[in-house]
């Protein structure tokens, strides 16, 4: 039940950072070109999985990514069209099962430790 949670979770942040996206008028090149770039955090784990998965567990959590889209709104039309790609990004993965990571390895996620 819980792993199910967490993916509807990760759909309704998925869904609502869209619509959001899209209610601003942002455009579709600039969410093509970056809804993949926090992917890019995973470049860390060529240098050890301890590293890798700090990398990436900063760039997948949705602390920094939702302060980006409330500064974005107060100040920054840019950083909020990013901060909010990079919302959909976090709950686009969090939809299809990937996890925060442990420095174990790779594919040893939040989402394989919960019953």
């Amino acid at each position: 039940m819980n792993k199910l949670l967490l993916h509807l979770e990760g759909a309704a942040v998925f869904a609502l950072s869209l619509y959001a996206y899209f209610h601003f008028s942002f455009g579709w090149l600039m969410l093509v070109l970056l809804l993949l770039a926090p992917d890019l955090a995973m470049l860390g784990y060529l240098i050890n999985n301890k590293i890798g998965s700090i990398i990436y567990n900063l760039f997948h959590t949705y602390v920094f990514s939702l302060c980006g889209v409330l500064i974005g709104f107060l100040f920054n039309d840019l950083l909020l069209a990013i901060s909010l790609i990079w919302t959909a990004h976090i709950g686009m993965d969090r939809m299809v099962g990937y996890g925060l990571k442990y420095a174990t390895g790779f594919k040893d996620t939040h989402f394989d430790r919960i019953k």
